[in-house]
C-alpha cells in the first residue's frame, strides 16, 4: 500500500517543478562539477523556493525602476501576455548556472550575453539604451543578490553570518560578471553602497508602476490564488519604503504578520517535500 504522506510529498513536488519549468522540462540536476561547491552560501540561498519566489518579486519590483532596464522588458519581450514564461526562463538560468555543471552554466551566461547584444532602442526622453550596458547590467545583479538574500534571511536563516553573506556576494559576482555587470560587489557592505549610487538612475513612469501591478496580481495557472497573495504580500514588505512610494504599491499592514506566517509555513512543507532541512 502506498505511503500516503510519500504520494503527497511527490505531488508537491511535481506542482512545484511545474511552476518553475516549461512543459516537458526537465529540472536541472545538481553537479558536483558546477562554478559552485555543494553546501555553500549561494547553493543554500537559491535552493530555497520561498525565499527565491518572495525575493524574485521584490527584485523585480526594484529592477523596473530602471529606465532602461523597464524599457528593454517593454521593447524586446512579451512580458505583458507570457510573464511566467520569462519568470520561469529566469528562473532556469539561475538554476542552471547556480547548480548545473560548469560547461552549462557557461553555455547559458553565453546564450543571455549574445541576447543582450541585440537589445537596445531609445528611451522615451530620446536617449539611446543596451542591454549589455555595465551600469543597468549592475543594477539588475544587485537588486537581484540583495533580493534573493533578503529572502533567504527572512524566510529561513535571519542568523546567518556576515562572512557568509559576503561569501554568497563573492559567489554571485562571478556570474554578474560573466555577464559584463560592473560594478559588482563583493561583499554585503559593497551591495549596499552600489544600492545606493545606482539609486540615482532610477526613475517612475506609468509604465513601471503597470508591470508592478502585473507582478503582483498575475499567478501562474495551478498556483492557489490564497499562496500568490501571501507570498506578494511578503516581497512588498521587503521593498524599501521609497521603493513602494514610486510604484505607487502600498506596505502590508493588517495582513503582514497573517502573511509572514503563512509563508514561513509554505516554505517548512516546501523544505520537507524537497527533502532540505
Amino acid at each position: 500500500m502506498a505511503d500516503p504522506l510519500e504520494t503527497l510529498r511527490l505531488r508537491l513536488v511535481g506542482q512545484v517543478r511545474d511552476l518553475f519549468n516549461e512543459t516537458g522540462q526537465q529540472p536541472v540536476p545538481p553537479s558536483d562539477e558546477a562554478l559552485f561547491a555543494r553546501d555553500t552560501p549561494i547553493r543554500m540561498v537559491h535552493a530555497d523556493i520561498v525565499g527565491m519566489m518572495t525575493g524574485g518579486i521584490r527584485g523585480l519590483l526594484l529592477q523596473m525602476l530602471h529606465p532602461a532596464a523597464l524599457q528593454g522588458v517593454l521593447d524586446h519581450s512579451n512580458f505583458r501576455a507570457d510573464m511566467h514564461g520569462r519568470l520561469r526562463r529566469t528562473a532556469r538560468f539561475i538554476a542552471v548556472t547556480t547548480f548545473g555543471h560548469r560547461d552549462e552554466a557557461m553555455k547559458a551566461i553565453d546564450r543571455v550575453n549574445r541576447i543582450h547584444a541585440k537589445v537596445g532602442g531609445t528611451l522615451p526622453g530620446g536617449e539611446p539604451y543596451t542591454a549589455a550596458d555595465p551600469r543597468t547590467l549592475a543594477w539588475v545583479h544587485v537588486v537581484e543578490a540583495q533580493s534573493f538574500l533578503a529572502g533567504y534571511l527572512r524566510h529561513v536563516r535571519p542568523e546567518m553570518p556576515y562572512a557568509e553573506q559576503d561569501e554568497y556576494y563573492r559567489q554571485f559576482a562571478i556570474i554578474a560578471r560573466a555577464l559584463g555587470a560592473d560594478p559588482v560587489p563583493e561583499s554585503r557592505r559593497e551591495a549596499e553602497a552600489i544600492f545606493r549610487e545606482l539609486r540615482a538612475d532610477l526613475k517612475t513612469s506609468p509604465e513601471a508602476r503597470e508591470v508592478a501591478q502585473l507582478v503582483l496580481t498575475s499567478r501562474p495557472e495551478g498556483t492557489p490564488q490564497a499562496l500568490q497573495a501571501v507570498v506578494a504580500a511578503e516581497a512588498v514588505a521587503m521593498v524599501p519604503d521609497w521603493a513602494r512610494s514610486m510604484l505607487r504599491i502600498q506596505r502590508p499592514v493588517l495582513t503582514a504578520l497573517p502573511a509572514r506566517a503563512a509563508t514561513w509555513g509554505v516554505g517548512r512543507t516546501l523544505r520537507w517535500a524537497f527533502r532540505q532541512t
